[in-house]
């Protein structure tokens, strides 16, 4: 995890899938629950599979983020796992950058 006075990026890696949903949501409610973050990025680049328990996770991650007033966005997903937030219709939900670079222009941009 890489951190900033406002940005918090987690990097998951392998798979996100009913193995370790559990420890991954925990993950994210930890850092989006930091006094410091006000924006959490989850950089999914290293991520080769996700399924709904992986989904979930990520769900209650946003919820609580809004919950906060503070942002949770995507970046570097890979296109197998994009397919799925866009079958899904949470590609809608979540807000998706191409890269970390892109994020943090987009980033720097709004402050």
């Amino acid at each position: 995890m890489l951190a900033n006075p406002l940005i918090v990026v987690i990097r998951p890696q392998g798979c996100l899938n009913a193995t370790n949903a559990l420890d991954f949501e925990r993950e994210l409610i930890t850092a989006v629950g930091q006094h410091h973050c006000s924006t959490l990025l989850v950089n999914l680049e290293q991520v080769e599979s996700l399924d709904s328990a992986g989904l979930m996770a990520l769900m209650a991650g946003l919820k609580k983020a809004q919950r906060l007033g503070r942002r949770l966005s995507l970046c570097s997903v890979p296109p197998t796992i994009k397919i799925i937030f866009e079958l899904t219709q949470l590609d809608q939900a979540f807000e998706i950058f191409e890269c970390q670079s892109v994020f943090m222009r987009a980033y720097c941009l709004k402050l």
